[in-house]
């Protein structure tokens, strides 16, 4: 106790304490440990953490743009055609690759004609349009439950605005529109660092084939 005082004492001396000064030492000492070095930004990181994994929205427009950005999101189709040809199911082939690597989204396909013909007809058009390139992605393994097919643009959004026939318009887009959750759950469930380390590992996985030459030509 003789010590505590002395050294109290020794402190207030040292500063030039005043009466107001010794109510700080004591306070100082009495305070939640880490209060005095909290400016305000303790929490931070979880706070941004938390607005990512709730912020739907942002993390939707982001991952739709990386789907524009690595596959060719439109198909094209002759005039007055729903049928798909060798290039539109190739197309439709990558946009499915990159659909069954993040199986916790939906996508949205929107159907395009050119401006030949009536409104009411080119918007029937475009809507089977839309649903042949669906049902051809759920032939490449997509569930049906991701994909919607949804009331086509017809004629009202050309790429290229001219009254005759132009391939470039008669199209379908695929777009991300959302995320395979329940009303009560958060995109993804906060789990989308999860979603890119998963894919970040299967591009380093060699193809079986590839790895059992690899195999035969160290044995060799």
């Amino acid at each position: 106790m003789k010590t505590t005082a002395v050294l109290t004492a020794t402190v207030l001396a040292l500063t030039g304490c005043t009466g107001g000064t010794a109510t700080q030492w004591r306070d100082f000492n009495t305070r939640e440990a880490g209060s005095e070095i909290d400016s305000g930004y303790f929490g931070n990181a979880t706070m941004n953490n938390n607005q990512v994994q709730t912020d739907g929205s942002a993390m939707m427009l982001n991952l739709n743009r990386r789907f524009s950005n690595e596959v060719n999101t439109s198909v094209t189709f002759a005039f007055n055609s729903t049928v798909l040809d060798a290039n539109a199911r190739a197309t439709l082939q990558q946009q499915a690759s990159w659909i069954r690597q993040f199986p916790e989204i939906r996508f949205k396909v929107f159907g395009h004609t050119d401006l030949v013909g009536s409104t009411s007809y080119n918007r029937r058009l475009g809507l089977r349009r839309a649903e042949a390139a669906v049902l051809y992605l759920t032939s490449q393994g997509i569930s049906r439950d991701r994909l919607e097919a949804v009331v086509s643009f017809g004629e009202t959004q050309p790429l290229i605005v001219t009254e005759g026939q132009e391939r470039r318009n008669r199209r379908t887009v695929t777009e991300v529109s959302g995320w395979v959750s329940t009303a009560n759950d958060m995109p993804l469930n906060g789990r989308y660092a999860e979603v890119i380390f998963r894919e970040y590992v299967d591009s380093a996985t060699a193809p079986q084939g590839l790895a059992a030459e690899g195999i035969e030509s160290i044995a060799q």
